[in-house]
């Protein structure tokens, strides 16, 4: 059975392992990958995307050149005859509709984009939050922006400057909520990068006092973007919060086991550790400032680690985290996910997500939801007829533990061993409903017993004695109601004699 175990560790290894070198760029530059930016590192994307940006504006300016020759022939053509002018024109009409319609593979079809071209302002504004959402985010930007105000005073003259720029920033942002998220990120992105360039290279700030800037920045621009560009109407991101969503609770039945996850619930340490974990991942969404949502996947994944450690009794292994996280992933199922993946990767510090032990997790985050999203038989070590089986609901997991059987197995003993197990189940629960039966006998005997003792107590303690009715002293005149009307009593008259 060892030996087999072994074999199922290794073919579940294949589906769920991922090499080391899978999570940096594949342009080879060092840092981290992302499956976002089609496995590039933040850098390199942008290098990819101002390449096609800059092609498309040529392909543009070559697009309106040629129609507007079109326009030109066609408009000249139609001072010869009436007819041809008609035909021509509406060839024309059809041709420049057909361009545009073509038009569409532009920098947004090679982002694979989750941006809806052409909503509105308007569609934006529509979704407005409920008024106490509303004071609850504006007291928490006030907050932002006096930490802010404070920060910015150790700086002197740099702060000043990078106060000025935040402000000129929030401003021009303000006025590009029609853009697509993905131009508003990279107006963030440059941002970030002009910001750290001047403080580095005009106010010669050390890079330990740089990063720390940049933290705040990003904390007090993003605090007041973040009703505008988190999961935006513009784009898919709900769409695809719930097909994720969706999948997760199809895959409610995975077991650690098929996973190969090396953490044992069973002991109490670990639990809490797996609880805390949960916990983590689904408070990232509660958080507004990319680098909060950030800290919340790296305190998820630490206390996955210790769960890891305490289980094998030794330091855990990168084979060991990403499928432990996956589990812990469907077993928390968190709100708006790929949301909130998209958030971070659009509007974090992007040093932050190329290096460092936040840029690993959230590497391994996306991972893991790549993973959940293709998850079949084989990655799972199951065959595909139990895989579809479990995903339709007709059986579980559970369920198949107890038919380990081979084949050859008569129907009657099979029968006979269902039986006996669901006997033995239920003699169990006839067990526990006795002992608390008599445990709670036990406890009304005490209950009573302890009641009865402290009464006796309290009349020991203040002894109750009932003494005789005494009669009280009544006038002689008392039963005389009107005693008002009484003549005054009779003076004594001194006799003269």
């Amino acid at each position: 059975s060892s030996s087999r175990r072994k074999m199922n560790l290794k073919s579940e290894r294949r589906g769920i392992h991922v090499d080391q070198s899978e999570l940096l760029c594949k342009k080879g530059c060092g840092y981290y990958g992302n499956p976002a930016w089609q496995g590039f590192c933040s850098k390199c994307w942008r290098e990819e995307y101002h390449k096609a940006r800059q092609k498309q504006i040529q392909e543009d300016w070559e697009l309106a050149e040629r129609l507007q020759r079109e326009e030109e022939e066609a408009y000249a053509s139609s001072q010869s005859t009436q007819g041809a002018q008609s035909l021509t024109f509406s060839k024309f009409e059809e041709k420049k509709t057909n361009e545009k319609t073509r038009k569409v593979t532009t920098v947004k079809k090679f982002f694979t984009a989750s941006s809806r071209a052409g909503a509105k302002k308007e569609i934006q504004e529509a979704k407005a939050p409920s008024p106490s959402i509303h004071r609850q985010a504006s007291i928490e930007t006030d907050r932002v922006s006096k930490e802010f105000i404070e920060f910015i005073r150790t700086y002197q003259k740099p702060g000043q400057d990078i106060y000025k720029q935040c402000k000129l920033f929030l401003d021009t942002m303000s006025h590009k909520r029609d853009l697509s998220i993905e131009e508003q990120s990279e107006c963030a992105q440059d941002f970030y990068q002009n910001v750290a360039d001047r403080l580095q290279t005009r106010w010669k700030v050390p890079p330990e006092k740089v990063e720390k800037a940049m933290d705040e920045v990003e904390k007090y621009i993003m605090t007041r973007q973040y009703k505008y560009v988190f999961c935006p109407e513009t784009t898919d991101d709900e769409k695809k919060d719930l097909g994720v969503q969706k999948r997760i609770r199809a895959l409610h039945w995975v077991t650690p086991q098929m996973l190969c996850v090396p953490v044992s619930e069973e002991i109490p340490e670990v639990s809490d550790m797996v609880v805390k974990a949960i916990t983590d991942i689904i408070e990232m969404d509660s958080k507004r400032v990319p680098r909060d949502k950030l800290a919340c996947i790296t305190k998820c994944s630490k206390h996955i680690f210790n769960a890891i450690k305490i289980t094998k009794n030794e330091p855990a292994s990168a084979d060991d985290f990403l499928p432990t996280l996956i589990y812990i992933v469907l077993k928390g199922n968190p709100p708006r996910l790929q949301s909130n993946i998209q958030y971070i990767t659009r509007f974090c510090n992007p040093s932050r997500l190329m290096t460092g032990e936040d840029g690993y997790y959230f590497t391994n985050l996306c991972c893991a939801v790549a993973f959940i999203e293709k998850l079949d038989a084989q990655s799972l070590n199951l065959s595909q007829e139990d895989f579809d089986r479990f995903m339709t609901g007709q059986t579980s997991p559970k369920k198949q533990e107890s038919d380990t059987f081979s084949p050859d197995v008569c129907l009657g003993v099979k029968q006979m061993c269902k039986s006996l197990d669901l006997l033995s189940q239920l003699n169990e629960r006839q067990e526990r409903i006795v002992s608390e039966a008599k445990k709670l006998e036990k406890d009304l005997i005490d209950w009573t017993d302890g009641i009865t003792k402290e009464v006796e107590d309290i009349v020991e303690k203040y002894p109750l004695e009932i003494k005789p009715k005494s009669q009280a002293l009544a006038a002689i005149d008392s039963e005389n109601v009107e005693n008002d009307k009484l003549p005054p009593p009779l003076q004594p008259q001194v006799y003269a004699g």
